[in-house]
């Protein structure tokens, strides 16, 4: 004789008190509170100027009309513009000359700083860090009058051997004379950043393979340099970014050296000039927009490689 087994009754889930709820209510407006500040800033200074530039970049000014709506022919006028792909390729060969010298630099610094064999290592760190310390327009400033072919170091240096030996702003070496600049500017920033990243490395692993027998140069291929693969990814992109918004150093130098350094020597220093001088603001703004959307393409390109790198 077959039986039927009994199910058990649900038991009914109480609901929750009114209590229960305002604390619930409470505890997803706290988490808005901590986030919103943050929020309000992204919006108001990157999202709302972002999308204002792109705005601009639609209309153009006309003889008859005024400022009219053209969809993109701003960007197709600026993909058929000499002067900017001229700028475009100036700080791209800035790029892949300047950055590698630089971030070599810095590396080799903070190496010889970790290392514990380089006497003073603490005025080292300070003297080769100084540098990033001084704005960037004060440091244009000295350097250009280091340069100077009439005043300064250079004018001095050519006077002494009676001919012109350094020319910085000569149109073959301007470019080499910036990087000269930026790399004293920014050299220290990085060695400070490749510098802690090697004081993370534990203590074990130089003793494992001091006790393996490894030397100086084995530990730092096999154990230093691995351990910089994620600050030289981070050191890279700074760099690359630094790079592409290349301003202060050409335009202040420009008055020096106004045969060489046009308005149109740098990209930035071409929507400066549209905007400021010719009063083409939208499409000074196309050019910002190109040149943000190239930056952030680049870079992050460069985090994805280093990324799976790091991984491996």
């Amino acid at each position: 004789m077959s039986t039927l087994a009994a199910r058990p009754a649900e038991a009914a889930t109480p609901a929750p008190s009114p209590a229960r709820r305002r604390l619930r209510a409470r505890g997803r407006w706290t988490g808005w509170l901590f986030v919103g500040p943050f929020v309000v800033v992204l919006v108001a200074m990157l999202i709302v100027p972002i999308g204002y530039a792109l705005w601009l970049s639609l209309f153009r000014d006309q003889l008859i009309g005024g400022n009219q709506f053209v969809w993109f022919a701003n960007y197709v006028q600026l993909f058929q513009d000499t002067k900017f792909w001229a700028g475009f390729g100036r700080v791209a060969v800035f790029l892949l000359i300047q950055v590698p010298i630089m971030l070599g630099l810095a590396l080799v610094a903070a190496l010889a700083l970790d290392s514990a064999r380089l006497w003073g290592t603490s005025f080292f760190r300070i003297a080769v860090f100084l540098p990033y310390a001084v704005p960037g327009v004060v440091a244009a400033l000295i350097w250009g009058f280091i340069y100077g072919n009439q005043f300064g170091l250079t004018g001095a240096a050519n006077h002494a051997l009676g001919i012109d030996l350094l020319q910085p702003f000569s149109p073959t070496w301007v470019l080499t004379s910036i990087g000269n600049v930026v790399t004293w500017e920014f050299l220290g920033y990085n060695m400070l950043i490749f510098y802690a990243a090697l004081r993370t490395v534990p203590g074990d692993l130089y003793e494992a393979a001091e006790l393996d027998g490894a030397g100086p140069m084995r530990t730092v291929f096999s154990i230093k340099l691995p351990a910089l693969r994620g600050p030289m990814v981070i050191a890279t992109i700074f760099s690359i970014i630094g790079s592409f918004q290349l301003f202060n150093e050409p335009n202040l130098l420009k008055t020096l050296a106004p045969n060489v350094i046009g308005s149109a020597f740098t990209p930035n220093m071409y929507a400066y000039s549209l905007s400021f001088s010719g009063q083409q603001f939208n499409y000074s703004a196309t050019v910002a927009i190109v040149m943000g959307v190239i930056t952030a393409v680049i870079a992050y390109v460069v985090q994805v490689r280093g990324t799976r790198q790091e991984n491996r």
